[in-house]
């Protein structure tokens, strides 16, 4: 039995989940994920890790499509319910998935790509109601279990394997380090085809014996109306979505501002990542809330390595120290381990770190160093023990006039400015520079900004060389699903 069913089978009379008005028992999730599997087995007895993709909305059928997947042998690849068909079929023919699973809404979606690959497809139900008929297979937990898809920058998306003791030692990490309990409910608005959602908030949410509330999309009235029910106290999201948040808060009467700060305070726990915290963001999100959100550090290929502590200070501008279980070091571009205060990229060792990218041995091998450390392409640094994210080396390190300069510290000192709501900085390739510091920015509530004026506010707050040379005026940055600014797009504006 794989241990995340062991864990389900010691809560189940508790709820596991809330979705589209409706309470599902872990006793259900067992059951119908159970008789899911022997759907997918059909007349086998181990799927013997074919790639079985799904396209399933969030919430019960999700989860029991998930756990199914990993009961039956398989390894679970989970599409992106909002993507293009072209983005999907990419996935599906990478992985050479055997079974597509779907919700019935995404089938008119995929109905060219099922016509021309002629792929079996099961559309999932809401309930059976059906006992098990089969033995489902015994899992070596070495076997590989999800593939997820890392975004592409210049190339195309890699899908990251990861083994059923990599997810275990990722959601273990987590319920030590957060002190997740059965006593927590938690809101899963993030996308499930990524870490942050399916480990983070799912997974370890489910295996502590806690409750996931699910929402079919993310309105910020309705995630406050949750909030001021008194049932959620665990939350993470993405800078963006604390951004919408407070939007929202700006514009609700001060009484109401002030009965839902009442109700967050109770919360037990607000995480934020995947993308940059902007220290302006956390402060203000304080003041709403009374919570000091728990900034962290992870990747598809880790799950989570580095975070502020659960119990003692929460650094703005910090991602934290290690996990336990996780080794970290700073090292430099011969891969040696740079002094302290040096920046340096962060190499990753434990159990945590994924298997491989799927049929990229060469990609593989490349990410890897001899010793066997994953190199993130992230620079940090480590002050008074805390480490600092300076961006990652291909488009956060901008080596400009002979300096390696951060965009990330730029960007924070950029958002301190009263008419700048947001900004994103890049280098872009330059003769005399090497790379020319660009900025663009996102204005509040007027259309223009006097340049010279900025920069003349800027070299007061940092030094001179650091000031962006050209700026570019959006209305938005462009953003990937989990709301990071994709910075290679913006390099394209510039062109």
């Amino acid at each position: 039995m794989l241990p995340i069913i062991f864990q389900a089978n010691n809560n189940l009379n508790k709820t596991a989940i809330f979705c589209d008005g409706e309470q599902y028992s872990y006793a259900q999730l067992v059951n119908e994920s159970g008789y899911l599997a022997s759907t997918l087995l059909d007349k086998d007895i181990d799927l013997k890790e074919e790639r079985i993709a799904f396209m399933v909305n969030p919430g019960f059928n999700y989860v029991k499509t998930l756990w199914a997947i990993w009961q039956a042998g398989g390894i679970a690849v989970p599409l992106c319910i909002t993507h293009p068909l072209p983005s999907l079929a990419y996935v599906l023919e990478d992985t050479s998935a055997s079974v597509l699973v779907l919700s019935k809404e995404y089938l008119p979606v995929l109905q060219p790509y099922i016509h021309e690959a002629n792929i079996k497809v099961i559309i999932v139900e809401e309930q059976s109601n059906k006992l098990v008929p089969v033995h489902l297979p015994n899992i070596d937990l070495s076997r590989s279990a999800l593939i997820l898809y890392t975004s592409g920058t210049t190339n195309k998306p890699k899908g990251v394997v990861t083994t059923h003791q990599n997810i275990i030692a990722q959601i273990t990490t987590l319920i030590n380090a957060w002190e997740y309990s059965d006593k927590d409910n938690t809101i899963c608005v993030l996308p499930l085809h990524h870490v942050h959602g399916i480990i983070n908030v799912v997974c370890c949410s489910l295996w502590a014996g806690a409750s996931c509330t699910f929402v079919p999309q993310f309105a910020p009235k309705k995630i406050f109306e949750l909030f001021s029910s008194n049932a959620i106290n665990v939350f993470m999201a993405v800078p963006t979505i604390y951004f919408k948040l407070m939007t929202y808060l700006e514009a609700i009467t001060l009484q109401e501002q002030a009965e839902l700060k009442e109700c967050m305070r109770k919360f037990r726990l607000m995480v934020c990542g995947s993308a940059a915290l902007p220290v302006s963001v956390m402060e203000r999100w304080e003041q709403y809330s009374g919570q000091r959100l728990l900034e962290r550090y992870g990747m598809t290929e880790l799950g989570m390595a580095i975070s502020n502590p659960y119990d003692g200070e929460r650094k703005a501008g910090y991602v934290g120290i290690p996990l336990p279980g996780v080794s970290i070091k700073l090292v430099n571009e011969q891969q040696e381990e740079v002094a302290l205060g040096e920046p340096g990229e962060i190499i990753v060792s434990g159990k945590n770190v994924f298997l491989e990218y799927w049929q990229k041995p060469e990609a593989t091998k490349e990410t890897f160093t001899k010793e066997g450390w994953f190199k993130t392409g992230d620079i940090a640094v480590i002050e008074n023990g805390y480490y600092r994210i300076m961006g990652r080396s291909s488009v956060d390190i901008i080596k400009s006039g002979g300096y390696k300069i951060s965009a990330l510290e730029i960007e924070e000192v950029l958002r301190e400015h009263e008419n700048i709501a947001d900004c994103a900085v890049v280098g872009i390739p330059n003769d005399e520079w090497g790379e020319l510091i660009v900025a663009t920015l996102v204005l509040n509530e007027i259309e223009q900004i006097d340049e010279k004026a900025l920069n003349n506010w800027l070299v007061q707050k940092m030094a001179a060389y650091k000031k962006p040379r050209k700026y570019l005026i959006l209305k938005e940055l462009p953003r990937n699903a989990m709301g990071k600014v994709v910075k290679n797009e913006v390099k394209k504006l510039f062109e």
